[in-house]
């Protein structure tokens, strides 16, 4: 990633899973001292997120035109829809779900063959400080394990960080898996802190069964429901500036559960590394001038003002 300097931070280099397994007391660098979007709560009431049915979508009928209208109003608005009829086939999310459980209940030791290099973001691991202009003590971590891999294109793979075991991940493989411990103190520590995505689409794969995924609206956070089989889409701050801000990248959370664990499952689409975004030409008018700047790799400049507490989005506005 051009402009970063990637550390890891000493103090997360124990896996949050080993820490609740272990009883360790709590690290002060999880603790929140930002409380700039609002104090964490799980009591919120629950959002309306529209859902798009993908095969309905693609047709030339009546009801296409009327799930494209939903999707337009969705994205537009939160920038979160709900996918069903995705041609994924149960089994194949019940694989998936299966697999990555499996992966996190395999020992330290093994899990560690698939450690995340100090210079990189892939592989397993923990949260960590990515940009030098950010003191350790000063970055509030996340409550969370995760296995991030690139996908595609494929001959960037890099396969020492995909899990040989259980056997069955590879074949089934994704993108980050994220696994999210009981935490003791989940007034004051978040699964995941307040963020855009940084990435041109999100689609995600909630748990079953617990959820955890908030969204800020109007300056208030909302639950985003589970939807067993359904992926959860969103748009990410890429496709905000190539709209011209026509469509939105939401803000969310993860918060974290006092008894129960949590996984969820995580795939990033973006523009090849490198790629140059700006606003489409076709929406830029006297009515409505150019909002965002031409930008190069935004990823770099995403993980910069990311770890300093500060909407990225916000540094390429004109």
């Amino acid at each position: 990633m051009a402009g970063l300097s990637p550390i890891t931070a000493d103090i997360g280099c124990k896996p949050v899973q080993e820490m609740v397994k272990d009883g360790d007391e709590m690290p002060d660098e999880y603790v929140c001292k930002d409380f700039h979007y609002g104090t964490i709560d799980d009591d919120v009431p629950v959002i309306d997120i529209p859902v798009v049915d993908l095969k309905v979508l693609t047709s030339s009928s009546a009801c296409g035109r009327e799930e494209l209208r939903k999707l337009r109003s969705a994205l537009s608005s939160s920038g979160y829809f709900q996918a069903i009829n995705s041609g994924s086939e149960e089994s194949l999310v019940d694989e998936v779900c299966k697999v990555s459980r499996q992966f996190f209940d395999l020992s330290m030791d093994e899990k560690q063959k698939y450690g995340r290099a100090p210079d990189n973001t892939e592989g397993y691991g923990n949260d960590m400080v990515l940009s030098e202009n950010v003191l350790p003590e000063n970055q509030t971590l996340d409550w969370t394990d995760r296995l991030y891999l690139l996908v595609h294109p494929e001959d960037k793979r890099k396969l020492k960080c995909w899990p040989e075991n259980p056997k069955s991940f590879r074949p089934v493989m994704y993108a980050r898996f994220s696994f999210y411990p009981p935490c003791p103190r989940p007034k004051l520590i978040h699964g995941l802190k307040p963020y855009a995505d940084g990435s041109a689409i999100t689609i995600l794969l909630q748990d079953k069964e617990v959820g955890g995924l908030q969204i800020l609206k109007d300056d208030k956070w909302y639950r985003v429901p589970i939807m067993p089989y359904a992926l959860l889409v969103n748009i990410g701050d890429q496709v905000e500036i190539m709209s011209n801000g026509l469509l939105k990248s939401p803000v969310d959370r993860a918060v974290t559960n006092s008894e129960k664990e949590r996984i969820t499952v995580a795939m990033f689409c973006s523009p090849e590394f490198g790629s140059e975004i700006e606003p489409v030409e076709e929406l830029i008018d006297d009515k409505m001038p150019k909002l965002y700047k031409t930008v190069k790799d935004y990823t770099a400049t995403y993980f910069q003002y990311f770890q300093q507490g500060k909407r990225p989005i916000d540094a390429v506005k004109i």
